[in-house]
């Protein structure tokens, strides 16, 4: 999956302040990002005067957490591995990683149930299907930190490359071998 450049913009964007053109209406709160402007969060009344015809992703909250619905973010983005989970009778992921319940079993190593567990391949946090990632921002990371090694791995091919004909030729075993056993002058005596 190739990054759009509004996403990093989208998972550190602060949500749910107050709306500074808007607060003396009701529901002004800063919910809304739009995928064209990639600027602040805005509310409602800022989305009809000022993002009319942009495309633009509604956030929620669940349990303190930002979430935004799967029916708008896969329209935009590939969110294949990250885990669904559906409140209010509608299907959410979360955009960033939420921290670990204080009694959980913290990733893959725990032995504490029987049943099979799926864990998050960023954070290990419990997860409830099959998925890879808890939230958006932790498939983020990941594809960041494969994107690195990757980077990586070329350079590196491309250094050994480079280095292939600049070393000195080797000589063959044959080469340093003395012809026949060394003679010694006799001893004087």
């Amino acid at each position: 999956m190739e990054e759009p450049k509004w996403l990093e913009t989208l998972l550190r964007t602060n949500y749910f302040n107050i709306c500074p053109r808007h607060c003396e209406t009701p529901r002004n709160e800063c919910n809304m990002f739009c995928l064209s402007c990639q600027n602040a969060a805005f509310c409602i009344y800022c989305r009809t005067s000022l993002h009319i015809d942009h495309p633009v992703l509604q956030i929620r909250r669940s349990s303190y957490h930002n979430v935004v619905r799967v029916s708008e973010i896969e329209k935009v983005l590939d969110i294949r591995g990250v885990q669904n989970y559906v409140i209010n009778s509608a299907r959410v992921l979360f955009l960033n990683e939420r921290p670990q319940p204080k009694n959980s079993s913290h990733g893959p190593t725990s032995s504490t149930t029987k049943t099979i567990s799926y864990f998050c391949e960023t954070c290990c946090r419990t997860l409830l299907d099959p998925a890879r990632f808890c939230s958006l921002g932790c498939k983020v990371e990941e594809m960041r930190k494969n994107k690195e090694d990757e980077e990586e791995r070329l350079r590196k091919e491309r250094q050994q490359e480079t280095h292939k004909g600049t070393h000195p030729p080797t000589h063959t075993s044959n080469s340093r071998r003395r012809k026949g056993t060394p003679h010694r002058a006799p001893f004087a005596s």
